[in-house]
């Protein structure tokens, strides 16, 4: 029981130790806080496919009343702003090429007299392809706007309706899917970097190479570089939550406690992961090299930007050795579905195989790579 004791007063110090190094300067303290705070603010408000202002054209060639009324439901949306009316499809091009429009609705001079006998009468709208995923939207709008006014005139009776409801996300907000996967990306940024560096910080310092001579065991070493790497992995975490929970008003669902449980477990796989990456480095600068080399596959197969099911199956494969994947599962499940821990569990395996192979390695590393 005494030499448990002594091992977890060891432990205690070398964490102390940690912290210090990390908050005793004011510049550090804000580099810690400081990012997670703006960068969720920045993602909350930059990053997100909603469409809440799309400036267009139209070159309207009928000048009838059928006309008049479409562009009117154009501009009745709240979505849709109309920057100028064109007359010459060269000038239409132009404000696209220009910038200044994101779509141009051309409306041919026969379009009155083929609604009112009855034929198809083609509407012209042309997109700005260089953001294609603004332009889909934008188009999709654009058709809701058309179906709608079929239906207004009879032209398109539907005797058969749907109903859609969408759950989790009632309003299909993307920031809604954005946000609660950044609670777990955000934090993973400086977490990995920051235990990227601590080995690395101190071998260039020399003081790494006098740790190994004292009592403490490599697996005793890594306790106390992984925990305070967790802490702040985890207070980071907080500082996200709080801003998408209290700031953006996105409610929370499931259990806190089960929240946490899943931050801790994959900011422990994160710091693993950094860990073996500062006792592989030989300095500082080839730390802070391999954890950005690394962070960007990480955040590209985690299913953050694209679905993991609409990558290629090797990719696929390769994910699961991708703690941000999982990382984010749970709390995009917990955050939004209110899943339980029954509906989650098969995400921890992933998550406790990385950090079960990481963070030994990380230990065997210190020993046999820098002694």
């Amino acid at each position: 029981m005494s030499r448990l004791l002594d091992s977890l007063a060891q432990i205690g110090s070398l964490c102390r130790k940690e912290m210090l190094a990390l908050v005793k300067e004011p510049a550090s303290r804000a580099i810690l806080i400081a990012p997670a705070l703006m960068q969720s603010l920045l993602f909350g408000y930059g990053a997100t496919y909603d469409l809440t202002h799309v400036p267009y054209v139209v070159l309207d060639r009928s000048g009838g009343a059928a006309a008049h009324e479409l562009v009117a439901r154009l501009d009745g949306t709240g979505v849709f702003e109309r920057e100028a009316t064109v007359r010459t499809p060269r000038q239409m091009a132009e404000a696209i090429d220009a910038g200044e429009a994101l779509l141009a609705v051309s409306i041919p001079a026969d379009f009155e007299s083929r609604l009112a006998s009855g034929r198809p009468a083609p509407l012209q709208v042309i997109l700005d392809g260089r953001n294609s995923t603004t332009a889909s939207l934008a188009a999709a709008h654009v058709g809701a706007v058309v179906a709608s006014y079929n239906q207004a005139r009879g032209t398109a009776p539907a005797p058969i309706t749907i109903e859609t409801r969408a759950w989790y996300n009632p309003n299909l907000e993307s920031r809604w899917n954005l946000m609660p996967a950044l609670i777990a990306a955000l934090s993973m940024l400086q977490t990995l970097l920051l235990a990227a560096l601590s080995v690395a910080r101190e071998r260039e310092q020399g003081t790494f190479d006098q740790l190994l001579v004292t009592p403490l065991t490599p697996m005793q070493i890594l306790v106390g570089k992984a925990l305070p790497a967790i802490a702040i992995g985890l207070l980071q975490s907080t500082i996200i939550f709080l801003v998408i929970r209290f700031w953006f008003q996105i409610p929370l669902n499931g259990s806190v406690w089960l929240l946490y449980l899943g931050l801790f477990v994959f900011t422990g796989a994160a710091v693993g992961i950094g860990l073996s990456i500062s006792a592989l480095a030989l300095n500082m600068q080839q730390a802070m090299l391999y954890a950005f080399l690394l962070i960007m596959p990480l955040m590209l197969l985690s299913g953050l930007l694209t679905p993991v099911r609409n990558m290629p199956e090797i990719l696929q494969i390769a994910t699961y050795a991708n703690p941000l994947r999982f990382g984010m599962e749970i709390v995009r499940r917990v955050y939004l579905e209110g899943a339980g821990l029954r509906e989650v569990a098969l995400d921890f395996i992933p998550l406790l195989g990385v950090a079960a192979v990481t963070l030994p390695l990380a230990a065997w590393l210190f020993r046999n790579r820098l002694a």
